[in-house]
């Protein structure tokens, strides 16, 4: 929820930029100029800080794919960083991935010869 809320204030400014720009001012270009500005911002600071911090602390929506091959084990939160464990049986390692504020510092951890207790896999 928090999200949507995020995301419809981001362009609620920037319409009002260009609505300013336009309609007040009489600058239509500056007021695309500043509605741009606006967005990219946004985005920027949604990716970067906002997303793991919305998800962890307020409830908001982030996805996360497990690749192919894998079984997910369990994901914990350290700090404002998420780490998923996950399991290759063709390799019989577990990995544990950070996925970090904007994906910037991602962790990888493999535990060697890992054999988790996991009932028998049959797929769909």
């Amino acid at each position: 929820m928090i999200t949507y809320l995020y995301w419809a204030a981001v362009m609620a400014l920037a319409l009002g930029a260009l609505w300013a720009g336009a309609v007040s001012i009489g600058k239509p270009l500056g007021g695309l100029v500043a509605a741009v500005a606006i967005l990219v911002a946004g985005w920027l600071a949604y990716s970067f800080h906002f997303e793991n911090v919305f998800v962890k602390r307020w409830g908001g929506v982030m996805s996360v794919t497990i690749p192919d091959g894998q079984h997910h084990l369990g994901a914990t939160w350290k700090d404002d960083n998420l780490w998923v464990e996950n399991y290759d049986p063709s390799s019989n390692t577990c990995e544990f991935r950070e996925y970090s504020k904007g994906n910037l510092l991602q962790g990888r951890v493999i535990i060697k010869n890992c054999n988790p207790v996991l009932p028998p896999f049959t797929p769909r």
